[in-house]
């Protein structure tokens, strides 16, 4: 994708300098044309409309947002940290799974499903009636079961194939980036008129309803974030680095100390 992305990013150097689609914040000022916000209110927000209509600059104290963005209200019960780190998984995770059609009664199986995207649509999922099978590495088991999947298979030691079992949908929240034996098998479990798809599979569509129904899914304690970690703005780097080691669970979330400010 090096011509397009250098489209979205820039070729010799980042468009913006400032990386970040997701935020969670208070607005401290707003122009004279908004009408949907006002001064001090508690917001979340993605900034990413498309794969070419993206705006940075949620690393940062402050960030400047047109008020049609994909930006709401954010969940009454959760804190920032917490209210962050809903927008990237649940925002991807909620457009594949309308994509796949999920209703009450399918069997849907998440492959990567202690991750960010995965941990969402674990939820998700089973707010759509569907009967979820989540697939991780032994670490993670018990993360996976108290997110509400009814069943789950360690890729490292289990075999798909000769459960028994076949899916009406099947998600790779890992994407096509990594392989794997048991990522195969999954293709193999799926019925006559199953699914699978990856979610690198074409750009995933945010909508300001979608982001509402996160909203409204969080404070109705039916999706809860996962949080890892989380890094002061300070320790950016040393964040992307365990990111990066592909062992994290949920989200990673950057912080703000506002009495600096």
């Amino acid at each position: 994708m090096g011509v397009m992305m250098g489209l979205v990013l820039g070729f010799t150097k980042p468009r913006n300098p400032i990386l970040g689609i997701v935020m969670a914040g208070e607005v401290d000022s707003t122009g004279n044309d908004v009408n949907l916000f006002k001064k001090g209110d508690q917001v979340f927000a993605w900034t990413a409309r498309s794969s070419v209509k993206i705006q940075f600059g949620a690393y940062a104290e402050y960030n400047c947002l047109p008020e049609d963005d994909i930006i709401a209200l954010k969940p009454s019960n959760l804190t920032y940290e917490e209210a962050a780190a809903v927008p990237y998984g649940g925002l991807i995770a909620l457009h594949y799974l309308k994509k796949g059609n999920i209703r009450n009664g399918k069997k849907v199986l998440i492959y990567g499903a202690s991750g960010s995207i995965g941990t969402s649509a674990i939820q998700i999922a089973r707010h759509f009636g569907a009967e979820v099978t989540g697939v991780c590495s032994t670490a993670n088991i018990e993360l996976v079961k108290s997110l509400g999947a009814h069943r789950v298979f360690d890729y490292t030691k289990d075999d798909i194939i000769n459960s028994g079992e076949y899916y009406d949908f099947i998600l790779d929240a890992v994407g096509k980036w990594k392989s794997s034996k048991f990522k195969l098998q999954c293709k193999n479990a799926l019925t006559t008129q199953g699914r699978y798809i990856s979610v690198d599979d074409g750009s995933p569509k945010a909508t300001i309803e979608n982001l509402v129904l996160l909203r409204e899914l969080s404070e109705k304690g039916q999706l809860k974030p996962v949080i890892d970690r989380c890094y002061p703005l300070e320790q950016m780097v040393e964040a992307h680095r365990y990111v990066d080691k592909g062992h994290k669970k949920g989200n990673v979330v950057i912080t703000i100390d506002h009495s600096k400010t």
